[in-house]
């Protein structure tokens, strides 16, 4: 299929997509969109950076006004939210959100004030953790919205008291399933899922349509979120095609007490235009930017112990361009989505393929070429040899030398 009416989507929203000059479906797209729109539900697995927000968005948002806006459509009553979205990290539901309002053209407020093909626009709440709950609760009760984007805490402290209903859900999302079903998420997704699948007396009895999805999906995950998934379909597409064609690998060896130092080489070799850099203790963010800065080298950090306001100057002045390094913990850039970073670069080498996955998949997004970069010492570079032969990609071994970054001597790895 080349292109998004084959698959069902209306030409409002293909329209919407063409003008961000997204025009041919990608993989994912391909595979979820229609048995969506057809309201099977679905887990799928995709890498990060593959198109999965539109994935499930278009299809639930094109049901919605079906049942709402259309012409020949009844008036409904509300009984809650239609469509939900329940995402782990509030980076990742602004995000979503943002995305739901750009389909939609509306103006990003609470009370979008764009309207659709049908002249009305549905609400869209953003229900997380870091804004006052009051101003929630005083949204709700105003805007009545039909889409909801969320994280599972948020979620269920609105629900327990009595001020966020399940009754009109139609379709429902886990984005990042298995972060979702991580330890720190776990039991308020868990409790989160039963009250949406005991539906509170849901008043629209047609079956409810659920879509779980991330780049890794494991049985845990589906285990941990049952009473949801039961029947769903595993749809998934080949997970390494944009570590092997879009992303190519580098390894550069550094004892462990002077990986920062090696830091500064390599972005001083390579002057890379936007880099991620990834560090395994949260902690250590922190300590990396300072060491950055001391060298007059611009750089923001996302680490714990910041509060929303920090944490947003950090992103906006990494997306901006003002800092072109961001160092960061997996958990802090999980579900970030910033385009045209060019390097990603971990600090240590992830504990599993997964781990790795996902941190190579903050670059090389949406067509563009990416490298990723394991600075590691003597066992973390024996262990990215193991990942290297179990995720069929090609790590190419590097070094600093003289202010430049060479390939050491004797021959490169020859591709497979």
């Amino acid at each position: 299929m080349n292109d998004f009416t084959e698959l069902g989507v209306s030409p409002a929203f293909t329209k919407r997509l063409a003008g961000r000059a997204i025009t041919r479906p990608t993989a994912v797209q391909r595979i979820t969109i229609p048995p969506l729109l057809e309201g099977e539900s679905v887990v799928f697995r995709s890498a990060t950076g593959t198109g999965k927000t539109f994935a499930y968005l278009v299809p639930a948002i094109q049901r919605l006004l079906e049942n709402r806006f259309s012409s020949n459509a009844p008036p409904l009553p509300y009984f809650g939210p239609e469509v939900l979205v329940c995402a782990p990290t509030l980076e990742l539901c602004s995000q979503i959100k943002n995305e739901a309002d750009f389909l939609l053209e509306t103006d990003g407020a609470d009370n979008p004030g764009g309207k659709t093909g049908a002249g009305k626009t549905p609400g869209i709440a953003l229900l997380i953790g870091s804004v006052n709950l009051n101003r929630q609760i005083d949204g709700l009760r105003k805007t009545k919205p039909l889409i909801a984007v969320g994280n599972p805490g948020r979620l269920l402290l609105l629900a327990k008291m009595g001020k966020l209903s399940f009754r009109g859900l139609r379709f429902l999302v886990m984005d990042e399933a298995d972060r979702l079903t991580a330890p720190e998420c776990r039991d308020e997704m868990a409790e989160l899922a039963g009250a949406i699948a005991g539906g509170g007396g849901r008043e629209n009895r047609e079956p409810l349509t659920v879509a779980a999805c991330s780049a890794t999906v494991s049985t845990k995950t589906g285990e941990y979120l049952r009473p949801l998934l039961d029947g769903a379909k595993l749809l998934e597409t080949d997970a390494q095609e944009i570590l092997r064609e879009r992303i190519e690998h580098w390894a550069v060896f550094s004892e462990g007490r002077r990986k920062t130092k090696t830091l500064v080489s390599f972005l001083a070799a390579v002057k890379p235009k936007k880099v991620l850099v990834f560090t395994g203790r949260s902690y250590d963010a922190g300590k990396i930017v300072s060491a950055l800065h001391l060298r007059k080298i611009a750089a923001a950090g996302l680490f714990s112990g910041m509060n929303k306001e920090e944490r947003k100057t950090a992103l906006e002045r990494f997306r901006s361009g003002k800092a072109a390094v961001l160092v960061s913990s997996d958990l802090a850039a999980r579900g970030l989505d910033i385009p045209s970073i060019s390097h990603v670069v971990a600090l240590d080498l992830a504990e599993n393929p997964d781990a790795y996955v996902h941190r190579a998949g903050r670059t090389g997004r949406a067509g563009n070429h990416g490298i990723m970069v394991c600075i590691g010492d003597e066992v973390e570079m024996h262990r990215l040899a193991a990942l290297e032969k179990r995720l069929g990609i090609t790590v190419y071994p590097k070094e600093l030398y003289g202010g430049r970054l060479c390939v050491p001597e004797g021959p490169e790895p020859v591709k497979s």
